[in-house]
């Protein structure tokens, strides 16, 4: 998710990519403002709600210069993280908070976030195309030798994170949920590159995807979160939240689900770290679900 401080340092690369448009090649000044644009995707920002502003702005133009490079990786990547962050941080949670009192529009909220994941998964899934083309057919096939490279993985777990967050809104839809075993199985190629990939981000994810899965088990899911939480080296407000709502929330455990959110809670930022607004979406989160907590035991 963007921050101001970034789109002021755009704006003078647009404008100058307007003016060279006039004396350049097309396609090397949209490749440099592309370029420009997946740079300023991880500025660090602890004010949510001047992310949430700033954000449509930034994504929408970080998408029209996307279709027109649609296999510039590191852009692919910034716009499906950002709308996936952007569902997940905004629309979703408002929609969980709004349950309780307006059922009907916390569902708008929810299939309005569903489109927004399908829209990461798929700018992810198409980059990845140019480097596996027929990816998902190869998803689809056990039998397949695909193999995912280390440049490979930013864009496949955005994809797998999308998609997983997409399937779990739209448990009315069978198509989208036939997709499922294609999310995990991206997942699983990424973890089989780099199981450490984004200090813990992917072990956490394969946590969700086991305890979320028709027959999945607890103790892998739990393994996996733990993996999450240690990689992270206790920098990560997500690992603890996400261990919360994947083991201790199903098992009835009321003590170990609040204990997990005191430990989100108390993950402090060092200056100018990657993680502040992902941390800092996550303790709000931590905090709404730790004020819930009589409702959910």
């Amino acid at each position: 998710m963007a921050s101001s401080a970034s789109l002021r340092r755009i704006a003078p690369i647009i404008l100058t990519a307007l003016l060279l448009a006039a004396c350049s090649p097309r396609q090397t000044v949209m490749h440099s403002l592309a370029d420009e644009l997946a740079s300023q995707s991880g500025a660090p920002e602890d004010d949510l709600d001047l992310a949430r502003e700033a954000s449509a702005y930034h994504l929408k133009l970080s998408e029209s210069v996307l279709r027109s490079q649609p296999e510039h990786a590191g852009l692919a990547t910034a716009v499906a993280a950002g709308f996936t962050q952007y569902a997940y941080a905004f629309v979703a949670f408002d929609a969980d908070r709004l349950d309780a009192t307006d059922a009907k529009a916390a569902q708008r909220l929810r299939e309005r976030a569903a489109r927004l994941y399908r829209r990461a998964r798929d700018h992810a899934l198409t980059a990845l195309d140019h480097t596996h083309p027929d990816l998902r057919r190869q998803l689809a096939d056990p039998a397949s030798p695909l193999r995912l490279k280390a440049a490979d993985l930013p864009l496949a777990y955005w994809a797998a994170a999308a998609w997983g967050a997409q399937i779990s809104l739209s448990k009315d839809d069978p198509d989208t949920v036939a997709d499922l075993p294609l999310a995990v199985r991206l997942a699983h190629l990424a973890w089989q590159a780099d199981p450490s990939f984004g200090e813990g981000d992917l072990a956490s994810l394969m946590g969700s995807f086991e305890a979320a899965r028709p027959g999945g088990s607890r103790v892998r899911a739990e393994a996996c979160f733990d993996d999450a939480i240690r990689l992270a080296h206790g920098t990560s407000a997500g690992a603890f939240v996400a261990k919360a709502e994947g083991i201790a929330l199903p098992a009835g455990d009321k003590a170990a689900f609040l204990d997990l959110l005191d430990k989100a809670l108390a993950v402090k930022d060092a200056p100018g770290s990657p993680r502040t607004l992902a941390n800092e979406a996550m303790r709000r989160r931590a905090r709404w679900l730790r004020d819930s907590a009589d409702d959910l035991f």
